[in-house]
């Protein structure tokens, strides 16, 4: 048999027994001499079966250790102004988060310009990194308006959202926001945050949220992980025409 035909074969068989359930998230795979007594192949046969499912995301080689049983991938979808928690919830997901840090800081020309401030106007700088089933999938960075956030760090943020206390708590309606989204790489920040190697492929979102009026009340630099989560949207082709 071709070796072509026999690293496809490997890589299915390992593939379906993910999806059925047999290897689970977190799982570890049998090591490489196992998996070449089992298939009785050659090596370099099954070295090529393993780096396939690791590009398609169901495995990652973790150095020292073995090879392990990636979570599927986790979709946000780009269609409507969503929280972190409303995101995981809305796949099932259990949402929590450790505040790395929370205080006042003078805004960058970056945050004033996006909080329609004076560069140095003082402002509340809060850190957190957001979990998904005890997995850090985004390390957020959060800037808001200082009377609004000393408001704000009243709070336990371990417990509740941002998007929820500003609407809920404070009467502080979220209307739209503005988006971008970048492929970057981690910085020792980040990559600690999110307990990835420095370098690792991230999203970066920057998000303005506004409220009544166009009145930005919140800004985000969001560091999602890129071997975790995926950007899903619905594009259409011309607007919708009023009917007559």
């Amino acid at each position: 048999m071709p070796a072509s035909t026999l690293y496809a074969r490997i890589e299915e068989t390992i593939a379906t027994e993910i999806a059925q359930g047999e290897y689970r998230p977190g799982d570890q795979l049998p090591t490489e001499d196992e998996l070449l007594q089992r298939f009785q192949v050659s090596r370099i046969t099954v070295r090529r079966a393993i780096q396939n499912l690791v590009s398609r995301g169901l495995l990652e080689i973790r150095r020292g250790l073995g090879t392990f049983v990636l979570s599927p991938r986790i979709e946000a979808e780009l269609t409507k102004l969503k929280g972190f928690v409303e995101d995981m919830q809305s796949v099932g997901r259990r949402a929590t988060a450790r505040v790395v840090s929370q205080g006042v800081i003078a805004a960058s020309a970056r945050v004033a310009e996006r909080l329609q401030l004076a560069k140095g106007t003082k402002v509340m700088q809060i850190k957190r990194v957001r979990l998904a089933d005890d997995t850090p999938i985004s390390f957020d960075e959060t800037y808001l308006p200082l009377l609004l956030g000393k408001q704000i760090v009243r709070n336990d943020l371990r417990l509740h959202p941002i998007f929820t206390l500003l609407e809920e708590e404070y009467g502080v309606p979220l209307v739209e926001a503005d988006y971008e989204l970048e492929a970057v790489i981690a910085t020792k920040a980040v990559a600690d945050a999110l307990q990835v190697k420095v370098g690792s492929p991230i999203f970066q979102i920057e998000r303005t949220s506004l409220t009544i009026g166009n009145q930005p009340v919140d800004y985000e630099v969001l560091s999602y992980r890129g071997d975790i989560v995926r950007f899903v949207t619905k594009l259409l082709r011309h607007p919708t025409l009023p009917k007559s």
